[in-house]
Formats: structure tokens, C-alpha cells, sequence
């Protein structure tokens, strides 16, 4: 449990949704937030962060992951999408439960050091026999005190039937539907400050049927769960929708009622103005992946016109295995440096990739009321950010976060918790977290060395 009472003071506050305060407090009580102002507290007594020299943000929220790919970075290094997947599939259908509970162990620690307090994951490769693998990453976010949405995915299309994943990593309908519904009857909690909620997501319109969309949607809405999918990555995707359903891949999803304020999808490349319209005007989030998109020569998602379209747009790593152990906090300038490539230096600013990557990903996973942003009645999720030293040379703080590199982080809460004191985990051991991902790692290739 947290400190009944923790005051930060004497920090750079940018609430995300409001003011800023070149010389604020926040004010902490329990896992909640009391109050956030200028100049000192108006209380006395607690835990006193002095925060001086520092940058204080609403933790980053990650609203696109697949961390079991922790254990499976560095392969088809200079492949497209749909050859790196092609070349990877075979490799992820050895893992097995210790696997994933390292490379989730490795992969949440990794996101908390970049000021991640609440982070989303896609599981959706279940190879048979090989233990409880979606428990595996649970009990690895539990341990390390990270607030988690992970998704339970699925593929029912396999090779033999048209689609990209080979057929021993794909699972009947029925096995799937009945596992998704038992994973939300354990683990999903609805209640305000959360620690784990569960999302429904079928992996992409070409791995699944489109039984299995539908399926999933009328299975995620009747147990009151968000949808997420891969949608629009590649050009090869909307032109496979187009071949089987004469459809871009947003249309495809509109047709079968996959798009809504309960529904975000990952990546968005690319996307036509009807596509851009469409998602705005039904609250469908976009999860933006810049160095992902990158690594594989996908593209660039159509943020600022989705941004000023009043769509919902977060920011996502991706999986490690297509953008080797990419930060969160990195992600901020990544998106905004290539909407600024391609369309000018006024086409996202740090602000507006800040809010991203906090308010956002909040939208993304439906916790707009929760976090996201630095409120009274808000939980205590806050990253401090040293902008001191050599990154004292900027004279806006939020300018010396975003741009450049990320400045060290001096301080994560979640729910008024300390996960991250001085740059360094303190919930689990560091050190003890870095292992855990090279073993998972070793174990995967000796496990695929037969396919390798």
C-alpha cells in the first residue's frame, strides 16, 4: 500500500488537460490525487518529494504491445511485415509460459524505466501444450505493480485456409471463444483504480475469420470489454481486404460493427479521408506505433489529421521483436518528428505528442476518468522527469523532455506507489528483471533451434 499522504513540490506540473505550473505541487492521498496547484502545498505532514528540477507528467499510458516478443528480438532484421511475421511465427509457436513470463517481466520493466504506468498487451499466439501463457504476463504486471489491460487475442485462419500464420499456432473458434470469456470472468475488474482489466482482440483481418470478429465483438460487449485489433499497417493489408472482401480494411471493419467508442486499433497507416472521417465520428481510438511502422518500412500513420479529425489517437512500443526495446517516453518524439518529416514543423507539437502518450492512450482503453491526466479525483499515476543538469540548457521543460533524448526519470508512482526511484526499478530488482529477459530469450531459440 502507499503512504497515506504524499506531497510533491517545487516541480515543473503539466496536467495535460489544463495548466501548467512552473512551480507546483500535487497532492496525494491514498492511490488518489487531492490537488495540484502552484507554489506549495496547502497541506502539512506526509511523504515531501522535492521535486525540484524536475518535470512532473501523468504517467505514460502504452495502448499497443506484444511483450511476449521480448524473447524474440533482432530476427528478420530488414524484412517487411508480412515477411518478418512469415520468418517469426515459426519461432514464437515453441514458446511456452516460462518464456512469456520472463519476456513480460523484461518487456513491463523495460516501459516502467520510460515513465509507463499503465500498459495494454496482444497476446494472441497460443501454441498448444504449452502452458497458462496469458496468467504468465499477469502475474509478472502484478509483480511489478504496473497498472495492465492486456488483450487476449486470437487467430482461427491458419495457412491452410488463406491466411498468413501457420496452422499450429491458430486455435478453433470455439476454443477460442470459450477462453476469452473464462480470461474476463477471472481477471477483468471494472472497479475505479483498477489494477487489471482484460480486452477482447482477434490479431488482424488476415488471421482471423470474419465469424470470429463478429464473434468477439458480440462476446466483448456483452461483458462490457474493449475490442482492439491490427488494422491498415501495410498496403499488402488493404490489398489482401480488397481481394477477399472488395473493402479497404476500415470499411471491412465498419461493415461488421467493429468500429465504436469501445473499439481501438493498432497502427492506422494507412488510411484514406473516409477512413480518417469514419474513425473520428465513431470514437474508434488509434494506437500510434511510430518506430514499429518504421523498423518494418511501413509507413506513416495519418496522426495530425486524425488529431484534427477529434479522433482518439495513443501512443504504442509495439512488440520489442519490431522495435528492439524501444522507450515509451522515445515514442513522443518519434511520432512527432515524422509528422513533422512529412507535413511540416507545425504538424504536431511536443504538447500534443505529450498528450498522446498520457490522455490519449487513456481514451484508447476507456480510462479517460481514471488517468491520463494530472487532476484532483484522478489516480496518483505521475512520472517526474529530471530536466535539470544538462537538459537545464532548454528554458521550456516540456520542450527538454520531448525533443532529443529523454531525461532521466527520477520518480514513477502508480496509484501513489514509487515503481521506479532514480532511474532504477525498485519493486522487483533491476537487475533480477534484466535476467528474466535474457533468459527468455536463450530459452525461446533453444526451444525453436529446430526451425531456426
Amino acid at each position: 500500500m502507499s503512504s497515506s499522504l504524499i506531497v510533491i513540490e517545487n516541480a515543473y506540473v503539466v496536467t495535460v488537460t489544463g495548466d501548467e505550473y512552473p512551480d507546483g505541487h500535487i497532492v496525494i492521498e491514498g492511490d488518489r490525487i487531492t490537488a495540484v496547484g502552484a507554489g506549495p502545498a496547502p497541506v502539512a505532514g506526509g511523504e515531501r518529494i522535492d521535486a525540484r528540477g524536475c518535470l512532473a507528467t501523468p504517467g505514460l499510458v502504452n495502448s499497443h504491445h506484444h511483450l511476449y516478443q521480448w524473447a524474440s528480438q533482432g530476427l528478420a532484421a530488414d524484412n517487411t511485415l508480412f515477411e518478418w511475421l512469415v520468418a517469426s511465427y515459426r519461432v514464437w509457436a515453441k514458446m511456452d509460459a516460462e518464456v512469456v513470463a520472463g519476456a513480460a517481466s523484461a518487456g513491463l520493466g523495460w516501459l516502467a524505466k520510460s515513465g509507463c504506468t499503465t500498459s495494454t498487451d496482444h497476446h494472441y499466439v497460443f501454441p498448444k501444450g504449452r502452458g497458462d501463457l496469458f496468467a504468465a504476463e499477469i502475474e509478472a504486471a502484478r509483480e511489478l505493480g504496473v497498472r495492465f489491460q492486456p488483450c487476449r487475442g486470437s487467430m482461427d485462419r491458419g495457412a491452410s485456409h488463406g491466411g498468413l500464420p501457420p496452422d499450429e499456432v491458430v486455435e478453433d473458434i470455439d476454443t477460442i471463444m470459450s477462453e476469452t470469456s473464462a480470461a474476463i470472468d477471472r481477471y477483468h475488474d471494472a472497479s475505479f483504480g483498477s489494477m487489471l482489466r482484460i480486452s477482447v482482440a482477434p490479431c488482424s483481418p488476415f488471421s482471423v475469420t470474419k465469424d470470429l470478429l463478429v464473434r468477439s465483438a458480440e462476446l466483448a460487449r456483452d461483458k462490457g470489454v474493449r475490442l482492439h485489433t491490427h488494422l491498415a499497417e501495410t498496403l499488402d493489408e488493404e490489398e489482401h481486404t480488397l481481394q477477399q472482401f472488395g473493402m479497404t480494411p476500415t470499411e471491412y471493419m465498419d461493415s461488421i460493427g467493429w468500429l465504436g467508442p469501445d473499439v481501438w486499433l493498432a497502427h492506422c497507416v494507412h488510411l484514406h479521408d473516409t477512413d480518417v472521417k469514419r474513425l473520428a465520428e465513431t470514437g474508434t481510438g488509434t494506437a500510434h506505433c511510430p518506430s514499429s511502422n518504421a523498423r518494418l518500412g511501413a509507413g506513416i500513420a495519418r496522426v495530425s489529421a486524425l488529431l484534427e479529425a477529434g479522433a482518439a489517437v495513443g501512443l504504442g512500443v509495439d512488440g520489442a521483436a519490431s522495435a528492439e526495446m524501444v522507450p515509451l517516453a522515445g515514442e513522443i518524439r518519434q511520432a512527432m518528428y515524422f509528422q513533422r518529416a512529412k507535413h511540416g514543423p507545425t504538424a504536431l507539437t511536443v504538447r500534443q505528442a505529450l498528450e498522446m502518450a498520457t490522455m490519449g492512450g487513456a481514451r484508447c482503453l476507456g480510462r479517460q476518468d481514471e488517468i491520463g491526466s494530472l487532476e484532483p479525483g484522478k489516480l496518483a499515476d505521475i512520472a517526474l522527469w529530471r530536466v535539470d543538469g544538462f537538459h537545464a540548457a532548454v528554458d521550456d521543460p516540456v520542450v527538454a523532455f520531448g525533443y532529443g533524448a529523454t531525461p532521466p526519470l527520477a520518480r514513477l508512482l502508480v496509484g501513489g506507489r514509487t515503481v521506479v526511484q532514480d532511474d532504477t526499478l525498485v519493486t522487483v530488482p533491476q537487475d533480477e528483471v534484466g535476467r528474466r529477459g535474457a533468459a527468455a530469450h536463450r530459452r525461446l531459440m533453444t526451444l525453436a533451434e529446430e526451425v531456426l
